[in-house]
């Protein structure tokens, strides 16, 4: 099902969707070399909890931990465990929060230390394109353009688009309607109307497009076993211009006092 959104609604899950930033900005704070994803685990569910959220991901369809914790290969669903991350690795931290009935969700991918500057171009040119595809979001356009533009800036760059997992609705239910892809034809798909909340959230590959399901049920890897990342907004479609929910700010913020700038 589709639902739109009152302003009354939107209000609620743009404060969950920057509770989440906000989360993640605390733990750019703490992200480097030797962090273990469960220690970033622990320290995100205390900031949740302590602002009056709910970590969204623990529980939800059984999922053990408040994060979603992919390094490298990984491209989602990674489960936080107690592996300590090395210089030149690269983390997809995923979060999500209920707060007052209404989810916020969004993910961010984070270098660790020197990173190969090809690796460095993958997260510029994933979070560009998620850029890129969100200014799509308004009304009178389809879903196909967002996932088309998304598609064509990672493509023309010489990456690829994992087709297995999509962006979703969002509201009072972590996964709503429509689906989004992060590939497809322009003028295809879904017609955007006022009130939509979406998340929009492409995952990109540094090789092959093709993925599998890990042997913990969850975690999803490039075939390849080349790097992959994923960045991850909350948007309304509006009439002239997309609004976004939540926000890189203060995660960027933290980045910059750390000289990491991509």
């Amino acid at each position: 099902m589709v639902y739109y959104k009152t302003e009354e609604e939107i209000d609620l899950i743009r404060e969950s969707s920057l509770l989440v930033g906000a989360t993640l900005a605390e733990l750019a704070k703490i992200i480097e070399p030797g962090i273990t994803g469960l220690k970033l685990d622990s320290v995100a569910e205390e900031f949740i909890r302590d602002n009056n959220g709910i970590p969204g991901f623990k529980g939800y369809n059984k999922f053990p931990n408040s994060l979603c914790i992919s390094i490298n290969d990984e491209v989602v669903h990674g489960i936080p465990n107690k592996k300590e991350l090395r210089d030149g690795d690269i983390i997809s931290v995923d979060c999500g929060v209920l707060k007052n009935g209404f989810f916020g969700d969004s993910a961010y991918t984070f270098p660790i230390g020197l990173i190969d500057d090809k690796i460095l171009k993958l997260l510029k040119v994933t979070k560009e394109s998620l850029l890129k595809g969100i200014e799509k979001a308004v009304v009178g356009n389809r879903i196909g353009d967002i996932g088309y533009t998304v598609q064509e800036h990672a493509e023309n760059n010489g990456f690829s688009i994992v087709r297995e997992l999509v962006g979703h609705g969002l509201g009072k239910n972590l996964h709503e309607g429509p689906e989004v892809p992060n590939y497809g034809k322009k003028g295809s798909g879904l017609l955007l109307k006022e009130g939509l909340v979406l998340a929009i959230e492409p995952m990109i590959n540094f090789g092959k497009k093709d993925v599998y399901q890990d042997s913990d049920g969850w975690t999803i890897r490039t075939s390849d076993k080349k790097v992959s990342a994923h960045f991850e907004h909350d948007i309304v479609v509006r009439k002239d211009k997309v609004e976004v929910l939540s926000s890189f700010y203060l995660i960027e913020e933290v980045l910059k006092q750390k000289n990491i700038f991509f």
